[in-house]
């Protein structure tokens, strides 16, 4: 609605609850030219700006796989139901706060916080942090539209999204850049530390591997190892080409301001954040299925897994349209 009243939209990651919502919004902010930015606030920081730059002179190589994990979930998935109908607190307004959501009564195993890992409301580990940890890949790869996804879990059910998961998904070569595989990890789960010439892994993290050399990120963004030693030091020839603020976290707002001013667009806008949202989307998609599917991004079907395409997009509660 603010779109198309011709308003300057900032939101918060996953941008949307559906692939669907996600093209809706990244076509209509094309079409009515206003200033847009996703909050991962990542895409501000000033180190992984400069590992764009690297990494899209070549200074990996080919990067031909990524391994991408999250600590979440931090609140209970792989849960059913809560049963009881609780009284509604006073501050809240239940039916607002539905939503779009079918009905259902109160109940504090939703609000105000860990309504995360219920499917109704929200996007699971990889929908909460999917946007901010897999940023820097990418970025940098210019990753879109993967071919095909497939996903392995502790067990998903109709409410709640798994403990653990573990997604990968294919992307095919785009120009330049080579067929790239990334697999994500969430609830535990983890790569092979030795893919990182490490002992353990931290809660959050990155690791691309390229041909000629791997950096490996141990924290959603930020600052990384070259395992073969290098460091930025020795890439003084690749020109910076993307401004590093200092303060990247009030940085990323403002950078939205200057664009609703008729600034340049925000480097998180929508026209990138929109598919950088649907392919993280599409993941659920692959675990909700339990198949391995195979994406039409042109079409935005599931070409091979009829049943899949139910996940797509949703039905709106009474009242509620897109």
């Amino acid at each position: 609605m603010a779109i198309r009243l011709g308003k300057h939209v900032y939101c918060q990651k996953p941008l949307t609850h559906s692939v669907f919502e996600a093209r809706v919004l990244t076509e209509l902010a094309r079409k009515h030219k206003v200033a847009t930015q996703m909050g991962n606030q990542g895409h501000s920081n000033p180190d992984s700006r400069r590992y764009v730059e690297l990494i899209q002179a070549g200074a990996l190589g080919d990067v031909k796989e990524v391994h991408i994990w999250t600590d979440r979930p931090i609140w209970p998935q792989g849960i059913g139901r809560p049963s009881g109908t609780p009284p509604v607190p006073k501050n809240v307004s239940w039916d607002l706060w539905l939503g779009p959501a079918p009905e259902r009564p109160y109940h504090p195993a939703y609000h105000p916080f860990k309504w995360r890992g219920f499917w109704d409301f929200g996007t699971g580990a990889v929908g909460d942090m999917g946007c901010h940890n897999s940023d820097l890949a990418y970025w940098a790869l210019n990753l879109r539209n993967p071919k095909t996804l497939e996903a392995l879990s502790s067990g998903v059910n109709s409410e709640t999204a798994p403990k653990w998961s573990i997604i990968t998904y294919h992307f095919p070569q785009e120009g330049k850049r080579k067929p790239v595989k990334v697999v994500w990890y969430d609830g535990g789960k983890k790569p092979d530390p030795a893919l990182a010439r490490q002992k353990s892994l931290p809660g959050n993290g990155s690791i691309l591997i390229g041909s000629k050399d791997s950096l490996y990120i141990p924290m959603y963004w930020g600052k990384g190892t070259f395992l073969s030693g290098a460091t930025e030091a020795d890439f003084k020839n690749v020109p910076e080409t993307i401004e590093k603020p200092a303060d990247f976290n009030r940085h990323h707002y403002l950078e939205w301001i200057a664009a609703c001013k008729g600034g340049k667009p925000a480097w998180s806008n929508f026209d990138y954040a929109g598919p950088m949202t649907e392919a993280m989307l599409l993941g659920l998609v692959a675990l909700r299925s339990g198949k391995k599917i195979e994406w039409d991004a042109k079409k935005m079907r599931v070409k091979n897994v009829r049943e899949a395409n139910r996940f797509i997009h949703k039905e709106y509660r009474k009242g509620w349209v897109l």
